[in-house]
């Protein structure tokens, strides 16, 4: 009881450290707090499928290419939806709970559904929609509770308290496989128990924002012609199409791992301990590289981010460097996760309205999901049919492009957006 209570205390404690020092709203952290204890339950999961499938069930790099395209942009639609649904109720909270619920469901079902990779692939589809479901209207409520010139600094807070939960899902996960080899059935079983920690705080603790948070802003009525005419605006465009050309030469992490796991030729034990690795990273630079963002420009941040994710596939093409290559190359993909994921959405948020916030950054959200979706079944098949190397050097040679077309739309819109 005495240690329950403690903990309690320490995280109020750091709940108002937070909410003074970096002047974010206590809804921030309460949903970044959230995020935390859902990506602990998701990440021990998600950190073991590519080994599971790969090597114990023995599936091919296209195989395992759809699964991982299932679980990059499988809930693309589904987000559209729920931030429509989102912003035409105003019940951010609840929409949110919704997703937050399925997935917690979904844990279970693992110890049902066992080794036929095609239940497998049908309960990470269940999952990612949950994902889906409660993305857009969880940033809506971020957004909405943030001045404009702090949304820097708000996502990298709430990314940054995302991130320590993958960085202890995998740590916790290995944890258990090392005292319990093999026994992914207690995986399954405690990360039910943090999905619903993390329902349970949304729950009882978050408030719904009030309807009228931007006073100054008229309260249009939310209609899909009004959520789709949001595309006619030329910066939050510019924003749609550079995320979605960056997505679809963007390599997922399960095949960046695979491939580094083939050139060190590391025991794959170990391999849940690269997310750890990455998820530090970006744990400890979300909110500086935020508040960066917020100060320099958040596009020159968002680009500079893509530029980093050259020098994690170069790595891919050297050969093999040892321990300080690995070191090396999960600081840089870190990196780019924090100048890149909150930076994006601080970047959307900016040039939203307030009646719109959910269903403008769930197009951006389902925009680039899709176009990771296309990436990891593209790299999938160019890796087995021509090699690990030939498909690093085609997607090496697209993301400079798309780097190239990200730079020139994002310099060319207008106000926040170019400012930014």
């Amino acid at each position: 009881m005495y240690q329950v209570e403690s903990t309690a205390a320490v995280a109020r404690v750091h709940r108002a450290l937070l909410t003074r020092r970096l002047n974010v709203s206590r809804v921030v952290v309460l949903l970044g707090l959230t995020s935390l204890f859902t990506d602990i339950s998701s990440e021990m999961v998600a950190t073991i499928l590519p080994v599971y499938l790969v090597y114990t069930l023995g599936l091919s790099p296209f195989q395992f290419g759809i699964i991982d395209g299932i679980y990059q942009g499988s809930s693309a639609l589904v987000r559209i939806a729920s931030g429509f649904l989102s912003d035409r109720t105003r019940r951010y909270k609840t929409v949110a709970g919704v997703g937050y619920g399925l997935s917690a469901v979904c844990k279970p079902l693992f110890l049902i559904v066992g080794s036929a990779w095609g239940a497998v692939g049908a309960v990470v589809l269940l999952d990612r929609t949950g994902k889906g479901i409660r993305t857009s209207p969880r940033d809506a409520m971020i957004s909405l509770s943030t001045p404009h010139e702090k949304l820097g600094t708000a996502f990298g807070v709430h990314r940054a308290l995302d991130t320590t939960g993958a960085m202890l899902g995998p740590l916790i996960g290995f944890g258990l496989l090392l005292l319990t080899p093999d026994s992914f059935d207690s995986i399954f079983v405690v990360s039910l128990c943090f999905a619903l920690i993390g329902l349970g705080i949304l729950a009882l603790f978050v408030k719904n924002p009030p309807a009228e948070t931007r006073a100054e802003e008229p309260k249009p009525r939310v209609t899909l012609r009004a959520a789709a005419g949001l595309l006619k605006g030329s910066r939050y465009r510019a924003l749609v199409i550079a995320g979605t050309i960056l997505s679809l030469a963007t390599i997922s992490d399960g095949f960046l791992y695979l491939g580094l796991q083939r050139n060190l030729d590391f025991d794959t034990s170990f391999f849940p301990l690269l997310f750890v690795g990455t998820s530090f990273v970006y744990m400890i630079l979300a909110v500086p590289i935020g508040r960066l963002a917020d100060r320099i420009g958040r596009g020159r941040v968002f680009v500079s981010g893509y530029a980093l994710l050259l020098l994690v596939y170069l790595s891919l093409l050297l050969p093999s460097g040892g321990a300080g290559l690995l070191v090396v190359y999960i600081a840089i993909l870190g990196t780019f996760y924090a100048a890149t994921d909150g930076v994006l959405m601080a970047l959307t948020g900016a040039v939203l309205p307030a009646s719109l916030q959910a269903s403008g950054l769930s197009f951006v959200v389902t925009a680039t999901s899709v176009g990771r979706l296309v990436a990891s079944i593209v790299f999938g098949a160019l890796w087995t049919w021509a090699g690990l190397q030939n498909a690093v050097l085609v997607f090496g040679a697209c993301l400079v492009l798309a780097l190239a077309f990200a730079a020139i739309a994002l310099r060319r819109t207008s106000g926040e957006a170019a400012r930014a």
